[in-house]
């Protein structure tokens, strides 16, 4: 039997990656990356990272836990939705998003293997 050890990393010690309104802190553990991800007052992939990505839309997958304020998904078939604190969103790639109420919206995603980012680092 195959005993993993116990790890641990802590998000406030690690520099954000920040593009335009949006800033993302990742920490790696075996096998799983977790990535704090804040989209500021008026933050919107479209507008902070579209260009940067190269991309019409965020290409993505994200399995994430919002913390505080909310975050509305539109998806490029046109569906949407809005997320809360304490609502788990799995968001398939393809959509665009946005802080709502001119209030940042924080969030923890969870990535096996390679962090989602990793093309865009």
């Amino acid at each position: 039997m195959v005993v993993a050890a116990m790890q641990k990393a802590n998000l406030d010690s690690v520099a954000p990656d920040s593009h335009g309104r949006i800033d993302k802190q990742s920490a790696e553990l075996e096998g799983v990356t977790v990535t704090r991800v804040t989209f500021g007052p008026g933050a919107r992939w479209s507008e902070d990272l579209k260009s940067y990505a190269g991309t019409d839309s965020c290409e993505l997958p994200h399995v994430a836990l919002v913390l505080e304020g909310r975050l509305h998904v539109v998806m490029d078939d046109g569906s949407e939705e809005e997320f809360g604190p304490n609502d788990v969103m799995l968001l398939p790639p393809g959509h665009d998003a946005w802080s709502v109420a001119g209030e940042r919206c924080v969030f923890v995603e969870f990535s096996r293997g390679n962090d989602y980012y990793a093309e865009l680092t």
